[in-house]
């Protein structure tokens, strides 16, 4: 099968948290050559001529029978990650992972909150700019700090934590941060206790829930947050990089909440509608009860990312993990086109009965 990897365009300098789009683009690609596919890479770019991108051009060309899809933040914005789904549906081709609304509505944090909150599953209160008080009312104790669209630790370090401020200095540090990093920020309460990752992979019999991993701190001084900021995540000379690692081993003691996370996980597939792999983000507080962070519906497929450190511990090869992935996106499109046979079915039927009546 020919496929195409699409990916970021990433500038020579990048940020390493932009750099990483290509480690993982290059893995895939090998891991897809592995299964015995013709593959061929091509970096998301809207940049043309005569009104055509360059990928139109080249995926037009090329007449791929699956994309790929890897494309994280066009022009290095996060905010536009749907921007890639959007043109593979307008030229009719097959790709891997969530859909435009399923990308829009996890990327954007505020969001997905909102739906998580709805659907009545734990999530952090928060606080935005242009709100008076927080998602659930203000409470008291800590904030930190994040960005609305980008993910990857964006702006992430111990100053984002704030631990007991007012109200209003919660606001002008949003501000600050505004001004420093560009784009929309917000607040959230700060969870002191565990953190767990847990992975989602699409298979024949629905999405299965990986082995969880426990993040583990070590290191950290009694004056510093517990938590995976940027430099933890991508700065190997940070002390903090080999300070965060990750464990799967659990004693009976964890089950039940173990049990908990998983049913959590699983909701928010079916909540978002994500397809093929995702991950869903957890802190454990100190009372043992479970709050939703993020749900990523497209986590790094690196060869040391957590996904595929998840795949193995689920003795699953990580060209197996792929293999599932090219499935479920086939399965998505023949789902796409019965649904769309049986809306003109049943608008012929109306139209029929109409004439009758």
């Amino acid at each position: 099968m020919k496929i195409a990897v699409l990916h970021d365009l990433v500038k020579p300098g990048a940020a390493p948290d932009l750099q990483d789009n290509l480690a993982q683009t290059g893995y895939v690609s090998l891991l897809l050559k592995k299964l015995g596919h013709q593959v061929f890479r091509t970096p998301f770019c809207e940049t043309g001529f005569q009104g055509k991108s360059v990928s139109t051009n080249i995926l037009f060309n090329q007449k791929p029978d699956l994309v790929f899809n890897l494309v994280e933040a066009p022009k290095d914005q996060g905010r536009l990650i749907h921007m890639a789904p959007l043109l593979l549906e307008r030229l009719g081709l097959c790709y891997t992972g969530s859909g435009v609304k399923a990308l829009m509505s996890t990327s954007n944090k505020l969001w997905a909150k909102r739906i998580l909150r709805s659907a009545g599953l734990p999530t952090p209160d928060w606080l935005h700019p242009t709100m008076d008080g927080a998602g659930g009312g203000v409470q008291a104790g800590a904030f930190i700090l994040k960005s609305v669209w980008e993910h990857g630790s964006f702006g992430l370090d111990n100053d984002s934590v704030m631990d007991h401020p007012g109200l209003g200095e919660v606001k002008n540090q949003m501000r600050l941060r505004a001004d420093k990093y560009g784009g929309d920020w917000f607040a959230e309460r700060f969870i002191f206790g565990r953190e767990f990752n847990l992975s989602l992979l699409a298979s024949e019999t629905g999405a299965q829930v990986l082995p969880p991993a426990e993040m583990l701190f070590t290191g950290y001084s009694d004056h510093e947050y517990q938590l995976v900021d940027y430099a933890a995540k991508w700065e190997p000379q940070n002390p903090h990089f080999d300070g965060t690692r990750r464990r799967f081993d659990f004693g009976m003691a964890d089950s039940n909440l173990l049990l908990l996370l998983k049913h959590y996980t699983r909701q928010c597939w079916k909540l978002f509608g994500l397809r093929g792999w995702a991950r869903v983000d957890f802190r454990i507080d100190e009372e043992g009860s479970p709050w939703i962070l993020e749900v990523n519906a497209n986590p790094c497929l690196a060869k040391d990312a957590g996904f595929m450190a998840a795949v193995k511990r689920a003795g699953l090869k990580p060209e197996q993990a792929v293999d599932f992935i090219i499935k479920d996106a086939f399965s998505a499109r023949r789902e796409k086109a019965d649904n769309q046979r049986s809306l003109l079915h049943a608008g012929k039927n109306k139209r029929q009965n109409a004439v009758m009546a």
